[in-house]
């Protein structure tokens, strides 16, 4: 046995725990899916569940952190494709629309955990506050480039429309909800960009 294989399958068992927690949790929710069960579809040992995550909620805190993760890199992946004015916006849009349109698709993860986590001092609603601050100052900061005075009530006006079309999309046609959505985008950077242009012209 060389010296690197016991660093290699705790790695590999890791990842097997964060890959099956991730989707049984987003499936089936937080607090109705025990350890056994995961350590189960993992086909990990218990001891080497608890060498990875010391607790439940340690799990937990790492399967929202890796969702942020896949999240932060569709944004950024749209902006860096999109550098001009309100493209950035409109691509994140559609990648929003993809999603809710996607197989298995069951709402955000965020406020699915934030239905099952009340208490806004626990660490995992921290968790999730963290997400949308940050994905709320992402979508001011790309607003700022579409009309600066208006960017702060533009980009919360995103974001809820966002909420509604990601707890819709559950509910609804998705296909229905989603151009719904993408039109309801398109209408408010055409009202911000025609301020900006109103400004302009100032």
């Amino acid at each position: 046995m060389t010296r690197g294989e016991p660093e290699t399958r705790p790695s590999e068992a890791r990842l097997r725990l964060l890959t099956t927690a991730t989707r049984i949790f987003y499936a089936e929710g937080i607090h109705s899916v025990g350890v056994d069960r995961i350590i189960a579809e993992a086909k990990v040992t218990r001891a080497t569940f608890y060498r990875h995550f010391p607790s439940k909620e340690d799990l937990i805190l790492t399967y929202l952190r890796e969702v942020h993760q896949m999240e932060r890199g569709t944004v950024e992946a749209a902006i860096a494709n999109n550098p001009a004015a309100a493209a950035p916006l409109l691509a994140i849009a559609d990648s929003i629309a993809q999603n809710i349109q996607s197989p298995g698709f069951r709402g955000c993860a965020f406020l699915n955990a934030a239905a099952e986590y009340s208490d806004v001092d626990h660490p995992v609603r921290q968790e999730i506050i963290a997400h949308r601050q940050w994905f709320l100052d992402t979508l001011t900061m790309l607003m700022a480039q579409v009309h600066q005075e208006t960017a702060d009530p533009a980009a919360r006006h995103f974001v809820m429309l966002r909420d509604g079309a990601m707890a819709a999309g559950c509910l609804f046609d998705p296909a229905l909800v989603s151009d719904t959505f993408l039109r309801g985008i398109e209408g408010l950077l055409r009202v911000n960009t025609g301020r900006e242009s109103t400004d302009s012209g100032h």
